[in-house]
């Protein structure tokens, strides 16, 4: 502890969702005179709903502030010396201090630390081509970035945008632009939208996207970006054709952002991202927390370490690490890498892992994949739904499950994330006593189905 004040110093870089529930839990275990927190967000906003931009580029949330879930001066009447425009450029761990420079000013100071915590989350990634920077090119992180998006959409006469990447915010970005009015084009460099499942499902978020409206561009790779005399984009090149484009959006995906803490030698994993203990302590700094998108996590199905940015992870983050600031003691033993998302009316959900990931950690597995509906097939609306699911060979352990179907789909994969964390086998999976009723499910649930299919066939490979 610095001898020189009476009090400890709690530095937080980043003010988004790891940092500020980080630093509000660290409040509510200690009162301002014991536990000073000063917070650096080089942004405008604070604690916001990344995940909502798309919603909100696309109309179904009319207003930004509807995305804020504290505002900076929710904040700064909690004691939190919330400073925002400001951008830390340097980490001295050994001196337990950072440099920072107020982006308006340009003024440079540094602030001494008796704890801190990395919340920096994660960058969109930009290919490396000509005319990636170029005026009407967007990636879509912050609250910033998504204005500026809508800045471009309403000073634009051009009514033709393409989406580079086909992944959450590739998906969710050509929905919302398709609610603008645009003529959207998706260029894509797999073999079927959505990456995070495997190719077999993702064809059914094709046919999905296809039947909006949007072009979709498969086994495709941008070359440049050209643009005209005025320096702005005008279409996006592959190998073999030319898509005219008013307005581009970047949806390859973000990596880490992480570029201070390797300039202090701090230790990154294989996707660039902090490591940590189970504390989310930065492993070998006794005094350095860090989570959110700039982390790595420990994948509880595979047992090794993953890139999963996501709010919820975020969250959970923060509210460990502010635990553990302030006194108390929390741990964040992983995940199983669920997500859901949703093009229209079409639900896309996924935990645990994909064929490839099973195959790469040397996983043997069985892959069944079954067809059912949201309700009892009698009962009005019932949808189709489609269920892939693995099961680890002979031992019959749940690896993963991939759901797309309509209203209904997406949340039952929480029944299958929770077997994951459990380690639950398929064949127990089947006696799971879960809720029915003919407005809810059929009698035996989609999953259940699956799971039934599954066990069958780890039985007939034994």
């Amino acid at each position: 502890m610095n001898m020189s004040r009476t009090r400890e110093r709690l530095v937080v870089i980043g003010g988004d969702a790891a940092g500020m529930s980080a630093a509000s839990q660290a409040r509510r275990l200690k009162g301002p005179g014991e536990l000073e927190i000063v917070a650096f967000e080089r942004g405008h906003f604070t604690s916001y709903s990344a995940c909502g931009i798309p919603y909100w580029v696309g109309g179904d949330v009319t207003e930004r502030d509807e995305l804020i879930a504290r505002t900076p001066e929710e904040h700064r009447a909690r004691d939190i010396d919330l400073r925002l425009r400001t951008e830390v450029t340097e980490l001295d761990p050994d001196g337990q201090r950072v440099r920072a420079r107020e982006l308006e000013s340009g003024k440079e100071s540094w602030t001494s630390y008796d704890r801190l915590v990395i919340a920096t989350g994660a960058r969109p990634i930009r290919p490396d081509m000509p005319g990636a920077d170029a005026a009407g090119v967007h990636g879509v992180q912050t609250l910033d970035d998504g204005q500026a998006l809508l800045d471009t959409l309403e000073g634009t006469r051009g009514r033709r945008a393409v989406v580079v990447g086909a992944g959450y915010i590739g998906v969710e970005m050509a929905e919302a632009l398709i609610k603008r009015g645009y003529e959207v084009t998706v260029v894509n460099r797999g073999s079927e939208p959505m990456s995070t499942l495997d190719p077999d499902m993702g064809r059914l978020v094709h046919d999905a996207m296809e039947g909006l409206g949007i072009t979709m561009v498969n086994d495709a790779e941008v070359t440049k970006i050209l643009t005209g005399e005025d320096g702005a984009v005008r279409a996006v090149v592959t190998q073999d054709r030319e898509f005219p484009a008013d307005v581009v959006v970047l949806g390859i995906g973000v990596r880490p952002e992480t570029a201070l803490a390797k300039a202090a030698g701090l230790p990154l994993g294989p996707y660039g991202g902090l490591l940590t203990d189970r504390s989310m302590r930065v492993r070998g700094h006794e005094n350095i927390w860090s989570g959110g998108d700039c982390v790595e996590v420990r994948d509880l199905v595979s047992g090794q370490e993953r890139h999963i940015p996501l709010g919820t992870h975020a969250n959970k983050h923060g509210q460990v690490i502010g635990t553990n600031v302030g006194g108390g003691y929390a741990t964040f033993p992983g995940v199983v890498g669920t997500a859901v998302s949703k093009v229209c009316d079409l639900e896309i959900a996924r935990t645990g892992l994909r064929e490839k990931d099973a195959h790469r950690v040397g996983l043997r597995f069985e892959a069944v994949t079954i067809e059912s509906t949201s309700r009892a097939g009698y009962y009005p609306n019932a949808s189709p739904m489609t269920v892939k699911m693995l099961a680890e060979h002979r031992t019959g352990r749940l690896l993963g499950v991939q759901i797309v179907g309509r209203e209904g789909a997406g949340k039952r994969v929480d029944i299958a994330a929770v077997a994951l964390t459990a380690g639950m086998t398929v064949e127990q999976m089947t006696a799971l006593d879960l809720g029915y009723a003919p407005p809810f499910s059929p009698v035996w649930d989609p999953v259940l189905v699956a799971a039934r299919k599954a066990a069958a066939k780890v039985r007939g490979s034994l």
